[in-house]
């Protein structure tokens, strides 16, 4: 008897310990699975939207991007992404996409700035939908806005939530936190003003450099001591993705991989370029010489990545905004 005992507590052992071999090896598989998501990517076709998807699929993510015509599907299916067919404005098909992953990226935004105040309304009304199917299940929802309008003239940080607006439509962040009220892991990724790099041809450099060739001359105004801040858009896209992985509700990260760059620095490495003279104007003549864009050609915007670099160890590595304008990839 006690033999039997002794074998059955041995055998009972094995197997408790065969049940532990094999819970762990699901246990494993599961955290496989966890790791590797199943993306929804608004934006996916755009300039920092085929670097995300390029980024997420390097790292072994499956990737389904909103498109909304046949040239923008083929571009998906060559970058090895899935195809969800439909647009910003049409909610049933952010819905679907939405609820076909396991988290979700919002890098999409119409830029028409002649119908500003109707197209954040569509940003809005597109979190808000994605939100509500995301709710319940604290699945991941990064959203983008900008570091530009966080503290102007001072240096912006993660941790400044800045007053509304009236005069700014655009409440991306805002939707974003009411987002997270609903069980949902939604951050905020504010982008430089200037995200650069290959084939940037609707940034705010173009623009700069369109209105210099016009004019005949690069300017910044006054003294140009005014600052922006820069991200290459192969860094942004891996931030996204860090977010995506590991964000907090409600965080703010800043994809800005250079704090401050003078804006007469930017004129003047536009000058070179195109062998044009460089010019300071006095501020009363910005809007006459930049026109709708005076605004951002005179902000003073510094920010800082600081805590973003240490709450998601995101170290950026590419080149650097004045490099790229020097080495002719905005002029070639």
């Amino acid at each position: 008897m006690l033999l039997f005992v002794c074998i059955s507590g041995f055998r009972l052992n094995k197997k408790q310990i065969w049940i532990n071999r094999v819970d762990g090896f699901k246990g494993l598989l599961y955290q496989q699975k966890k790791n590797f998501m199943r993306v929804f990517v608004t934006g996916a076709t755009g300039f920092i939207g085929t670097a995300i998807v390029q980024e997420l699929i390097g790292a072994g993510h499956q990737v389904l991007g909103l498109a909304r015509s046949n040239a923008s599907a083929q571009k998906l299916i060559e970058a090895g992404a899935e195809v969800h067919r439909g647009d910003l404005e049409d909610l049933d098909s952010l819905r679907t996409g939405a609820a076909e992953t396991d988290g979700v990226i919002h890098a999409g935004f119409i830029h028409d700035f002649t119908r500003f105040k109707e197209v954040c309304e569509v940003d809005k009304k597109a979190i808000e939908t994605i939100g509500e199917v995301l709710a319940g299940y604290n699945r991941p929802f990064i959203v983008t806005s900008g570091t530009a309008l966080v503290s102007p003239g001072r240096l912006a940080t993660e941790d400044i939530i800045p007053p509304f607006n009236p005069a700014w439509p655009r409440v991306s962040e805002q939707t974003a936190d009411n987002v997270a009220a609903l069980d949902v892991r939604a951050a905020v990724i504010r982008l430089s003003p200037s995200v650069h790099g290959d084939d940037d041809k609707h940034g705010f450099i173009p623009i700069l450099i369109n209105t210099a060739r016009e004019k005949g001359f690069s300017a910044y105004i006054g003294e140009g001591l005014n600052c922006w801040n820069a991200v290459h858009r192969l860094d942004a896209a891996k931030l996204f993705r860090l977010a995506l992985e590991n964000a907090t509700p409600r965080a703010r990260y800043h994809s800005c991989a250079e704090e401050a760059i003078t804006v007469r620095s930017i004129a003047e490495a536009i000058g070179k370029q195109l062998n044009i003279p460089i010019k300071s104007i006095a501020p009363e003549a910005a809007a006459e010489h930049f026109g709708w864009f005076s605004p951002m050609a005179g902000i003073d915007c510094p920010a800082s990545s600081k805590l973003t670099r240490e709450r998601l160890n995101w170290q950026p590595i590419h080149s650097t905004l004045l490099a790229d304008i020097e080495n002719g990839i905005y002029t070639k």
